[in-house]
């Protein structure tokens, strides 16, 4: 039976870019005692010993026609303790988001290389 995520993993074309990213404005933990690999990138520590792996690799998908609402694409959903204290950081950040289209109190951004990525403080899966 499966359990959980162990970790998610982006491609990103800029390490530095995507640490200020992820580190500084998300304030995500770096782990330093993750093994190296034969490519540059780095370990993210999220709760429950989950992880996002990011790796500086060739990307072969393009960022273009990807929809606006990063809810409308392939994401990962995180959550937070503080969505109103994120959207706050992200704001002053400069980085643009979009709500949740479904009335959750969740919303939506894009980091550097255009990946997307859903914050709520409650993960409920919408009842169809």
């Amino acid at each position: 039976m499966i359990k959980s995520i162990a970790h998610a993993s982006f491609l990103v074309a800029d390490l530095a870019t995507s640490l200020k990213f992820y580190c500084d404005v998300l304030q995500i933990p770096l782990n330093p005692n993750r093994p190296k690999f034969a490519y540059d990138g780095a370990w993210l520590d999220l709760d429950n010993k989950q992880q996002l792996h990011l790796m500086v690799l060739p990307n072969p998908d393009s960022t273009n026609g990807r929809p606006e609402h990063g809810g409308r694409d392939r994401h990962v959903a995180l959550l937070v303790e503080n969505l109103e204290a994120l959207a706050e950081r992200l704001e002053q950040a400069g980085v643009e988001f979009s709500r949740s289209k479904s009335g959750r109190a969740a919303f939506f951004c894009r980091d550097p290389d255009g990946n997307a990525l859903e914050f709520a403080e409650d993960f409920t899966p919408p009842v169809k």
